[in-house]
């Protein structure tokens, strides 16, 4: 990669991504499954509005680009942008929003986790994670 082409990606995730990371993380946006009213906790919708405030933002740099919140009911929102491109490869990128809750802590003697050692506090609920299962991430 050329010397220009980093300084504009280091200069894009310095002052562009780093702070809607922060800002995102702020929002206590629980995954359904930690918190069974995120509905009504309206935490996901600030959330969509902030990645999608900062995606649309970018669009016009990407002529013919679209960009749709797709909602269900009892669903967690989904942002769908396309990106007009040339040929015929076509690239689906996915993400979702919500979190895990905070950590705790790590489980005493074990530090961080580690393929295939025994479960840290964060993991224990769903037990430990198998190779297996990491490399299919």
């Amino acid at each position: 990669m050329s010397g220009r082409r980093k300084k504009f990606i280091d200069q894009c995730w310095d002052d562009e991504i780093v702070p809607t990371l922060v800002e995102y993380i702020k929002i206590p946006n629980k995954s359904p499954a930690f918190d069974p009213e995120w509905a009504a906790h309206d935490y996901m919708d600030v959330a969509v509005a902030l990645f999608e405030r900062w995606a649309r933002a970018k669009l016009p740099l990407l002529p013919g680009s679209t960009l749709e919140v797709v909602r269900l009911p009892g669903r967690t929102p989904v942002i769908v942008i396309g990106v007009p491109g040339e040929g015929k490869d076509k690239v689906l990128l996915y993400g979702h929003l919500d979190k895990q809750p905070e950590m705790v802590g790590w489980t005493e003697g074990y530090g961080p986790w580690i393929p295939g050692s025994k479960a840290t506090s964060s993991t224990a609920a769903a037990g430990p994670m198998t190779d297996m299962q990491c490399s299919a991430l």
